[in-house]
């Protein structure tokens, strides 16, 4: 019986010629990066040296920090916080990433998404690493391991694979592909284990728009999602890579907890409703719902693809009087390139409000709404009080139906626009 690219990566991590599904293992990170926020970073800087005795990491080299929340500071407690973590990097040597971008997306584009690597965080949706090859994990409870030690205990999680099939139609995008997971294989379908994708249709999909897919896993239960490396992403990956690791891919005969066929031909434009990331229904149940604010940003869908679509929707119209589109690329780089290919003029022409890349709309420190207020969002969650207000309400869907919603100001079909 063969293995699984979720197997090998851990076999190799923890010094084993092979691993299986369940088995506990002492593995070593390849690389540990998280972002400072307060209650985590600064947390694990204080416990590594009051507890643990520890001044310096011993391997700067594998370790990586980003200031991608509270940017730029609003508070002087949140400055200090930055400056506790500038601090921290330069006294350990550890690389920083400061005003770059969103982490999860600079990540990437700084190298860490080795195939082949192991990586871990405390934040889960790093798990979008994992459409190079690389084995992102989210390790929230238990980061501070990583600080502290070479190694950290994981119990080797099984793999559910899902093989897409067929072509997304004008109008879907990757993001209606994920919700559409979500709705028809279920919010636990993957609990505890790792969401692998493949198929024949992959090959169709945006490398960004798979990052999106991997990026959301967790909301399938999952504790990441992984890909195996293909040209186009190893064409990426590789020239940025921080470490050389010889890329893995799973066994055909690997053993899975369970498998999944999705056929993308006749899927339509997906809406995620309040409250829960698990209510997903089809676009036109809902067509015509009053909407006040539009955010397209954050580290699941603020890529070019997602701006493109955008554009093209937006592309000599007016947002509505009265509704606030806020438009935050997921990276510096990527919001050059937007810029370069003429779309930031676009959506600025159209009333779009663009801003530099930071974490903080997601999450509602800026941009909040009132009580009463809804908005359509590419963000990542619309629980209860996610972007202000507990008595505002968050849909979620693709970018061209976040700029629909802002030409009309309320939920339309992006299909009528493209």
């Amino acid at each position: 019986m063969g293995h699984t690219i979720t197997e090998k990566i851990l076999a190799r991590a923890s010094g084993r010629d092979s691993v299986r599904a369940g088995d506990d293992v002492m593995a070593r990170p390849d690389f540990v990066v998280a972002y400072d926020f307060p209650g985590y970073t600064d947390v694990i800087f204080r416990q590594m040296k009051e507890e643990f005795g520890i001044d310096r990491v011993p391997d700067p080299d594998r370790f990586g920090l980003f200031i991608d929340h509270m940017v730029p500071a609003a508070t002087p407690a949140e400055e200090e916080l930055h400056i506790g973590t500038r601090r921290w990097c330069a006294e350990n040597g550890v690389r920083l990433f400061e005003r770059r971008g969103i982490g999860h997306q600079v990540a990437a584009e700084v190298g860490y998404a080795v195939p082949g690597a192991f990586l871990v965080h405390f934040d889960g949706h790093i798990s979008q690493l994992g459409t190079f090859g690389t084995l992102a994990m989210g390790i929230r409870r238990n980061l501070l391991e990583a600080f502290v030690r070479d190694k950290v205990a994981i119990r080797v999680p099984g793999t559910v694979r899902l093989d897409v099939t067929g072509r997304l139609r004008s109008g879907v995008m990757e993001r209606d592909l994920f919700h559409h997971i979500v709705r028809a294989l279920g919010p636990a379908s993957c609990k505890f284990q790792v969401l692998e994708i493949g198929g024949p249709a992959l090959e169709g999909l945006e490398v960004e728009g798979i990052q999106t897919i991997t990026g959301l896993a967790m909301f399938t239960g999952a504790v990441t999602a992984i890909v195996n490396p293909a040209p186009r992403t190893l064409d990426y990956a590789l020239p940025r890579a921080l470490k050389r690791i010889e890329p893995v891919r799973s066994d055909e005969d690997a053993a899975y907890t369970a498998r999944h066929t999705l056929d993308l031909d006749d899927l339509e434009p997906v809406v995620v409703v309040p409250p829960s990331p698990a209510n997903t229904r089809p676009l036109r149940d809902y067509l015509g719902t009053e909407i006040h604010a539009g955010y397209l940003g954050s580290c699941a869908s603020g890529r070019l693809t997602d701006l493109r679509a955008a554009a093209k929707v937006l592309k000599g119209r007016q947002v509505k009087p009265g509704f606030a589109l806020h438009v935050v690329p997921t990276s510096q780089a990527i919001m050059a390139a937007a810029a370069a290919e003429g779309l930031i003029e676009t959506l600025v022409e159209a009333g779009a409000f663009v801003s530099s890349p930071s974490c903080d709309y997601c999450y509602g420190r800026i941009a909040t709404m009132t009580a009463g207020q809804r908005a359509v969002s590419t963000g990542t969650l619309n629980v209860k009080g996610r972007m202000g207000s507990p008595d505002s309400e968050i849909f979620l869907c693709n970018a061209a139906a976040v700029a629909a919603a802002a030409v009309e100001g309320r939920i339309a079909d992006p299909r009528d626009y493209l």
